[in-house]
């Protein structure tokens, strides 16, 4: 329970005071936004600074603060730690400087944006990397969503064969065509009220019901199981790791940070950011929907790891009781968790509510996916759009291939898993380049650029070490040998992640002094 309470106190105190140190070095002033200065009625349109905070929170967060964080705390308690305070030095000041940034350059998208800052070089590259992203993040969106739908709603089969399955998915992916072709003030401005209100429950129901009903069980494992021997109850095997230490073996760096992904740091934040930039009202709105909306995501992802952590927990000392809930935890099973933890600590109705809230997530996500998807491509090329059928001939081009992904994933036994861990892993290595620019545009304006450099050599060694690993990537070690008595060796992985580190790392520096500003024009 101290860490948990520690870690909500990094989030809350930490949040505010970085938060205005953060606003302090981009220096926010009175000067008209896109809004007004390119108001077109569809994509520039000035939104209240309350809905505009709440339509980005829900627009990052999707499932990845719920379910990376259920899954970190294999890791142990060191994740109430983590969480924190990488959302407070990382994660909040990356959207921050996305969103304001953004705005500052006209509400331009992020691929014009890091081709402005980071050279014409790397235009191409991010632009396919960021839309493989986007389309990646829209097909997860439909998956979990749909797969909570009908089997923690409607109590179905989430089997490929059945067909309630599918017509779940095709409503989902309706949505997300009305949501990505109209007016955003029409739709997302007008629902995203009602979502909220079942976001808030659900976190808050899973975080009281925590602290009500489970807190002792928020702690190391090894603790737990060393009180239970020592009052004669049971002899237990002891967890592996203790405050930090994944059960499965997985080094804490890089697993963890690619595991937590969008709890910690996201790089699709910086899709949805740049669509806030050309609706904020005032730039001094932008601490509050920027870098406060990541600092709740946080705290979302606090409280869905506390509540896993508790069952967890309860389920390896024996004390889950119902079954359903020590199989789900002992399986890892993160989606079926969901249900789990809801009905847990909030009862069937309750419970219900919460799993509402979770699926409102990846849906209020996924609709601005496909939305920045498709500005991100007419921006490249130069597609109006303000008629309404080149709106809709974009959109119906990108949700192609996005059916097609999702019926991959849905039919391949090991597909989903495969995509989450590619979406994971490009999420991450997205926020490199996002931080990247953010530290060449302080260097420029002569600000505290270490505030987001720092940072962004950090996670670039993430980045790579972990794919340099992983068998989704290089399988480096093992294809040196290096792992045959350990599968978790990262020695070479380490090794070639430190140098891509470095030569990134020179080439931002190298940026930082060569880089000149002209904010009336794009430099690309």
């Amino acid at each position: 329970m101290v860490y948990f309470v520690v870690g909500l106190v990094i989030l809350v105190v930490g949040g505010w005071l970085y938060g205005k140190f953060v606003e302090k070095q981009f220096g926010p002033d009175d000067r008209k936004t896109p809004a007004y200065t390119k108001g077109d009625g569809v994509d520039y349109v000035p939104i209240k600074g309350w809905k505009n905070t709440l339509i980005n929170l829900l627009n990052i967060a999707g499932t990845g603060p719920v379910l990376g964080p259920i899954q970190g705390i294999l890791f142990g308690p060191i994740a109430f730690i983590t969480i924190p305070i990488g959302c407070v030095l990382a994660g909040a000041m990356h959207d921050y400087f996305n969103g304001m940034i953004a705005t500052r350059n006209g509400g331009a998208q992020m691929p014009r944006i890091i081709t402005k800052y980071l050279g014409k070089k790397v235009k191409g590259f991010y632009l396919i990397f960021s839309s493989i992203l986007l389309l990646l993040v829209g097909v997860v969106f439909v998956y979990t969503p749909g797969d909570l739908i009908v089997g923690d709603i409607l109590g179905q089969s989430t089997a490929v064969d059945n067909w309630v399955v599918w017509a779940v998915y095709a409503v989902i992916f309706l949505y997300y065509v009305a949501a990505t072709v109209f007016p955003i003030d029409q739709i997302i401005g007008r629902i995203y009220p009602l979502f909220g209100a079942f976001l808030i429950v659900s976190a808050l129901g899973v975080m009281i019901g925590t602290f009500v009903s489970g807190g002792q069980y928020l702690g190391n494992l090894n603790g737990l199981i060393f009180q239970k021997s020592a009052e004669g109850v049971a002899s237990y095997a002891p967890f592996a790791g203790g405050f930090v230490g994944h059960m499965g073996g997985f080094p804490f760096i890089p697993v963890f940070f690619i595991t937590v992904a969008c709890g910690i740091l996201s790089g699709f934040h910086g899709s949805q950011t740049a669509l806030i930039g050309r609706t904020i009202e005032h730039e001094k709105q932008g601490r509050h929907i920027f870098y406060t909306s990541m600092i709740l995501e946080g705290a979302i992802a606090m409280a869905w790891a506390a509540g896993a952590m508790v069952l967890f927990n309860m389920a390896q000392l024996n004390e889950a009781g119902d079954a359903l809930v020590a199989g789900a935890a002992l399986n890892h099973n993160t989606t079926r968790m969901v249900g789990v933890v809801s009905r847990h600590f909030m009862g069937n109705i309750g419970g219900l509510l919460a799993i509402i809230g979770v699926i409102v997530l990846p849906i209020t996500s996924g609709d601005t996916a496909f939305r920045a998807l498709r500005l991100q491509i007419a921006e490249r090329f130069n597609i109006d759009q303000g008629p309404y059928a080149k709106r809709m001939g974009l959109a119906v081009a990108l949700f192609i291939p996005a059916i097609a992904i999702l019926v991959w994933a849905k039919a391949d036994a090991n597909g989903f898993n495969i995509l989450w861990r590619y979406f994971g892993f490009a999420n991450q290595a997205l926020a490199v380049f996002s931080l990247g620019m953010s530290a060449i545009y302080l260097k420029v304006h002569k600000k505290n650029f270490w505030i987001a450099f720092i940072p962004m050599l950090f996670y670039t060694f993430i980045v790579f070490s972990f794919i340099f690993h992983a068998d989704i990537g290089f399988n480096l070690d093992t294809l040196l040998g290096l792992t045959k008595d350990n599968p978790h060796v990262y020695t070479a992985s380490y090794i070639a992640g430190a140098l891509v580190t470095l030569a990134y790392g020179f080439f931002i520096w190298k940026r930082m002094h060569t880089t000149k500003e002209d904010l009336t024009t794009y430099e690309v």
